[in-house]
């Protein structure tokens, strides 16, 4: 009998400005580089060229997809939040907590002030 061969995932992992930048298209559903660039915090003060250049990467790495909109290209997420989520704390959890998600929560159980709603919640 053969064994099945799980199919390998590929990780993405986004610099700090392409996440800032997904954050705003997860945010947003799609969008055109100028709503991104509104979208972005306020002290990150990025040129248009360069939000458009960064949505070009994404673009590049198969993270977001375009299509010509009326007057402008719109950016479509292809990578979704839950799932970058997902793969970063798989990484995380490998790289970091000896693959142990129980050091994991644990760490953050430790290191964060829980409400009793936030631990009703969880």
């Amino acid at each position: 009998m053969v064994a099945r061969m799980k199919k390998k995932e590929v990780t993405r992992t986004l610099t700090p400005v392409e996440l800032e930048i997904m954050s705003a298209v997860w945010q947003l559903g799609k969008a055109t580089v100028k709503e991104v660039q509104a979208e972005l915090p306020k002290e990150r003060e990025l040129a248009y060229t360069t939000v458009a250049t960064m949505m070009k990467i994404l673009e590049g790495k198969g993270i977001v997809r375009s299509e010509r909109g009326d007057k402008a290209h719109l950016f479509i997420p292809i990578l979704r939040r839950e799932d970058y989520a997902a793969q970063s704390l798989k990484s995380l959890t490998q790289k970091v907590f000896a693959e142990s998600p129980t050091a994991l929560v644990k760490h953050l159980l430790e290191d964060t002030k829980l409400s009793v709603d936030d631990l009703k919640e969880i």
